[in-house]
Order: structure tokens, then sequence, then C-alpha cells
């Protein structure tokens, strides 16, 4: 484990240095120009161009405004001219409006994978919303199969939650859950209903994925049902509740959904659970859904 870290540090520091040996070539500068621009040494920038040097943010930063880019232009993947344009002009766009960007491009170019998406439901939301039950019911309901992304990462990396976070971290978790979600949408072109962690959302690259193959639910309460429902399962993770006390719980709840309701109402459809019966719930949901 311990060499396989190495090999990757050693990896990670070779790429960076070739990033900042092409975008100096790309500006036409000498190593002893963007030393004096950055403040940085020769020395020190031949050590990182040759994936030698242990660089710091402050370093990289340096380079970066020496350079006339960003660090996170600087960190990424330089774009073809024409993504760079695209980015330009999207940047300018507020969100409601790139989601509107994203789905006529999708639309247009046929890169959204629309064929059998509205045979495969995902339920979306914070925990404590019904995904599980009400999820059970409508797969029975339409005759195909339930699953929970979770379980289906647990498969894709052979290991549980805890172990994956533990081994890969969460850039490793997205990786398993990405691969999860390509195997799953192939391997269920005939439908199926399938539960997703509640911070799925975060991640735009996945949720840009999971919203091209499947048909989105957000499944929405408000913190008070959220909270008795979790309680009642007996499992507070995120939330802190160390203190034994569920105001700070409460407080958690509040925040997350008032950071995440923007994206959950990306959703294809939204179902309130809100002061409902699971019956009640389960009509709202198979009508919200084609």
């Amino acid at each position: 484990m311990q060499a396989t870290t190495e090999h990757e540090s050693k990896a990670t520091l070779a790429e960076l240095g070739a990033r900042v040996r092409a975008w100096r070539a790309r500006r036409g500068m000498t190593r002893k120009q963007l030393a004096a621009d950055s403040g940085l040494s020769e020395r020190f920038l031949a050590d990182v161009e040759s994936g030698k040097g242990n660089v710091s943010i402050n370093s990289l930063e340096a380079a970066a405004r020496a350079l006339n880019i960003t660090i996170l232009e600087l960190l990424q993947d330089a774009p073809r001219p024409a993504l760079s344009r695209l980015y330009s002009l999207l940047g300018r766009l507020e969100d409601a409006q790139l989601d509107q960007a994203h789905s006529l491009l999708a639309t247009t170019f046929g890169i959204g994978d629309a064929e059998g998406r509205e045979k495969r439901v995902a339920l979306i939301g914070l925990r404590g919303a019904g995904k599980t039950t009400l999820g059970a019911q409508l797969a029975a309901a339409r005759g195909v199969p339930f699953i929970e992304l979770d379980r289906e990462i647990e498969r894709e990396a052979g290991t549980s939650m805890n172990e994956i976070l533990l081994l890969h971290g969460q850039g490793g978790y997205r990786r398993y859950e990405r691969r999860a979600l390509f195997r799953i949408a192939e391997d269920h072109a005939d439908g199926v209903v399938m539960t997703t962690g509640g911070s799925i959302v975060s991640e735009r690259e996945t949720f840009d994925l999971l919203q091209s193959r499947f048909y989105c639910v957000w499944l929405k309460a408000n913190p008070e049902e959220h909270m008795s429902r979790v309680v009642a399962q007996g499992d507070m993770r995120p939330f802190d509740s160390t203190s034994g006390a569920t105001v700070e719980a409460m407080e958690d709840i509040r925040r997350i959904l008032a950071s995440r309701e923007a994206l959950y109402a990306r959703a294809d459809a939204v179902v309130d659970t809100a002061a409902r019966t699971v019956k009640q719930s389960l009509k709202d949901l198979e009508r919200a859904v084609p």
C-alpha cells in the first residue's frame, strides 16, 4: 500500500511538472524569466518541472500568477480550444441558465443517452425522505428490480463503504460511484428503481451522469420529519449528535437542505412526503414517474 502511494505521488509530481513546463512554453518564457516573475528560484523551478520538487500551494499560486493563469488552470487538463471558448461563454451564465444550457446541448446533440432513461428511476434526497421504503414499493409495482446505489458501489469496489473511504478517500469513492452508475444503466435497460446517497447532487459530474441516464425524482420532506425518521432509523450520519442533544442535529439538517435545495430541484420531478402516509406518497410517486 505504501509503495502504491509513493508511486502515485511521484506520478502526480511528474504530471504537475509537465504542466508547468507546458504553460511556460506556451507563454514563451524561459525558466529564468518565470523565476524572476514568480519570485521562485530557478533551481526550485527546475526541480518542479522534472517532477522532483515538493511544491506548496503558495509556490503554485506564485507560478500561476507569473504565467497569467489561475491555479485551477494549472491543475486542470488544458481544454481544447473550442472547449476553452465554450467555458468562457458558459462562465457568464447563472446556475439556472447553465442547467438550461446543459439540457439544450444534451437534447440537440443526443448526448443525454435519453433512450430508456425514463424506465430507470433514481430517487434522490436527504436520508429520512422515504427513498428506500417508497423505492422498494415502486419497483414492485412496476415489476422491475430495486437496488441501492451504496450497495452497488461496495460491489464495484469489493469492500465496504467505510473501507472505500479509508483506502481511497472521497476521490476514489466518487470514481467507484460513477463506474457503478454506468454499469447499472447498462445492466437495466428494461427498467430499475434505484436509491442514491443524499450527497450525490453535490458532485456535478456525477449528478450530470445520473441525470443523463436516469429519471430523477427528489423525495423531499421538512427538516422535522427528516429528523424524526432518521432518529427512528437509529442512524444519525452525517448529523452532529455527539452531545446527545438534537438541536445541533436539527441545525445540520436545515443547513444541508438549504445548501442542496437548488441541486435537488434539478430533478425531473419532486414528490413531497411531508405529512403524507407511505400509501399517499407512493401514489404521488407513481404519478410523478413516466
